[in-house]
């Protein structure tokens, strides 16, 4: 019987027009006694309807609920058994509508995430939500509401950002707004994370995959990484719109209750006022923003999510941390996996050493193992060299770790192409010149090595192990041809490099890049004395290529040298008028006459040396 019910009233929609919406929705704003209409207008809010019939049911429930929102109760409220009010038909009437306004909402949330939808009724229902979200909880901000909104959005399969650009562009311009985000994003990634763990275990025990796959798990990701890149920051929020709210007043988290009660302790100066309340704005939000990463951080990225979140840590995330020295487990344990994943942590990592203390004891040896030839065509490679140039600018370095990047260098700048040729020459330039005790790498000619005659102290010796076989170099002999550096040592304390020399930027005098040969005649100068010499600026070189090398030689000003003895360079060898080639004859005649005249003279050479053997002949007869 209730089958056959719900196919008449089927049937009975099908035939409503758009006019009989109109009249439901004007009485049902009209009196209370065509509450009953309410129903059916929020049966035509689908993704299955029509696009003007959503429209035009929505356009009347937003405006019967929105007076209605903040003398509703909440969704959680339930009376006991012993309650009086159980009984009041206000109540039950309240609880009724409240029922009706969260089965509103969902059908909202299904209409902006169908794929049936289109980008306008999208970004109207979008709005009608936020709307909801200002006004929804007593007329505070719905924090609810707004969390059921952006895990929905998160959890779409629809990988298509339109929903997020909206919400970002139009929303996020408000703190409040912001600082709900970082709350809901915070729990998002906490459940993942769970669910992560979760799906490991269950894969380590039943051998198969309970839980979500993982293209789904690298969605989810991408959405929650998308929506917090394009948060603004908190400094910048806080100086260009001060303290805009979407809501008046916040729930128990809601940091305008602070606000308020700040105001009101201070309404004698609204510019200190302001100022406070921007400064208590900005450590809360530094709270949740710190909470948000750390979770987001914890989850398995993928690769390109990866790379993007290294590439922009250091200037996105760490200056608005609450405190930086928590990321030290995220990027000590990127800087130890490798390759290009190492080079992107290095930044971060550098930070947290320079200006927050952070202690890593392997930072040298992680960097001298990132030396490869393979860096040099590396899309970071600019960041890279510009810090690795930093991070050797100590005077306190030791003079081994100084000779070890230097002959390092050196070695690369054999196999490099010459765009790295020119970023190794500034690198050991600026090296020689901060550490005058690695000098000898350059003095020491023909790179020998000096070993002993003991074959075991030989060894002693080349392995770096024994101190006073190496202070005796003096009484060693030395083998022309061998160099004791260890090129595939990863460890510079063992690579041998104070023994060695640089002979490798030797080699670059004869490049057969112009660029590479006219640079490394810098190095010929003393660098010991600092007062003539200056440091090189890695950045200029560290992002060249072939290209910058060409179009640098193409714009070179080459001085003239004269060619010809005319103003006007001729356009051809032999032009019709003999008379633009002043002093030059081309007369075959005469070439003629003197070979005519060679030809007759050789003739009678020939008879005179004829007749002359005659005459000897006779005489002797």
């Amino acid at each position: 019987m209730a089958s056959i019910l719900s196919k008449k009233q089927k049937q009975k929609h099908k035939s409503t027009k758009l006019s009989d919406l109109k009249t439901l929705g004007h009485d049902l704003l009209s009196s209370r006694a065509h509450v009953n209409n309410l129903p059916k207008l929020l049966y035509f809010v689908s993704p299955t309807s029509p696009p003007q019939f959503v429209l035009e049911s929505l356009l009347s429930l937003q405006a019967f609920f929105t007076p209605l929102l903040p003398d509703l109760p909440s969704s959680s409220s339930k009376p006991s058994a012993s309650n009086a009010s159980q009984d009041d038909p206000d109540f039950i009437y309240r609880t009724w509508l409240r029922s009706k306004f969260d089965e509103l909402v969902e059908s909202l949330i299904q209409v902006l995430l169908s794929p049936q939808s289109d980008e306008t009724l999208k970004e109207v229902v979008l709005d009608t939500l936020m709307e909801f979200v200002k006004s929804g909880n007593g007329g505070r901000f719905h924090s609810a509401i707004y969390h059921r909104l952006l895990r929905s959005i998160v959890y779409s399969t629809t990988p298509d950002n339109f929903l997020l650009d909206v919400l970002a562009s139009k929303y996020f311009k408000y703190i409040d707004v912001r600082y709900f985000t970082y709350i809901s994003l915070e729990k998002l990634s906490r459940v993942l994370d769970a669910k992560d763990i979760s799906d490991d275990r269950n894969l380590n025990t039943d051998g198969n995959d309970g839980g979500h796959p993982r293209e789904s798990m690298d969605l989810l990701i991408r959405k929650i990484h998308y929506i917090m890149s394009h948060i603004p920051s908190v400094e910048a929020s806080v100086e260009k719109t001060g303290y805009d709210m979407w809501s008046g007043s916040g729930d128990d988290e809601d940091i305008s209750g602070n606000l308020k009660a700040e105001n009101k302790q201070h309404m004698t100066e609204k510019h200190n006022d302001k100022v406070l309340t921007a400064a208590s704005i900005a450590k809360k939000m530094k709270l949740k923003f710190t909470k948000a990463w750390l979770s987001f951080l914890r989850l398995p990225l993928p690769l390109d999510v990866y790379k993007e979140v290294l590439a922009t840590l250091h200037q996105a995330v760490i200056p608005h941390l609450s405190n930086p020295v928590l990321l030290c487990d995220f990027l000590t344990r990127s800087y130890d996996i490798g390759g290009v994943i190492s080079v992107m942590a290095l930044s971060g990592l550098f930070i947290l050493m320079t200006q927050y203390g952070l202690e890593y004891p392997n930072f040298y040896e992680k960097l001298y193992a990132l030396l490869v030839p393979s860096i040099f065509m590396a899309k970071h490679r600019s960041k890279f060299f510009q810090l690795v140039d930093a991070c050797l600018k100590s005077p306190l370095l030791p003079a081994y770790l100084a000779a070890a990047f230097a002959k390092k260098l050196s070695r690369l700048s054999i196999s490099v192409p010459p765009s790295g040729a020119l970023v190794i020459i500034a690198l050991v330039h600026n090296l020689l010149r901060r550490h005058p005790s690695i000098n000898c790498l350059v003095n020491r000619g023909g790179g020998g090595a000096t070993v002993k005659d003991d074959p075991e102290t030989e060894q002693r010796v080349a392995d770096g192990v024994d101190d006073t076989a190496t202070a005796s170099a003096d009484k060693s002999v030395k083998k022309p041809g061998v160099d004791p550096f260890d090129n595939e040592q990863s460890d510079p304390i063992k690579s041998n490099a104070m023994r060695s020399s640089l002979w490798e930027i030797d080699t670059l005098r004869h490049h057969y890049c112009p660029a590479v040969s006219r640079f490394v005649l810098s190095l010929e100068n003393d660098l010991t004395v600092r007062a003539k010499t200056t440091e090189i600026s890695v950045g200029d070189f560290s992002s060249g290529s072939y290209a910058t090398i060409f179009g640098e030689q193409m714009r070179r000003r080459i001085k003239l040298a004269p060619l010809a003895y005319y103003k006007v360079p001729p356009t051809s060898l032999f032009s019709e008028s003999e008379s633009e080639f002043l002093g030059w004859t081309f007369k075959c005649e005469d070439s003629k006459r003197k070979n005519d005249i060679n030809d007759e003279n050789g003739k009678i050479d020939q008879e005179c040396d004829h007749n002359s053997v005659k005459r000897q002949r006779v005489e002797c007869s």
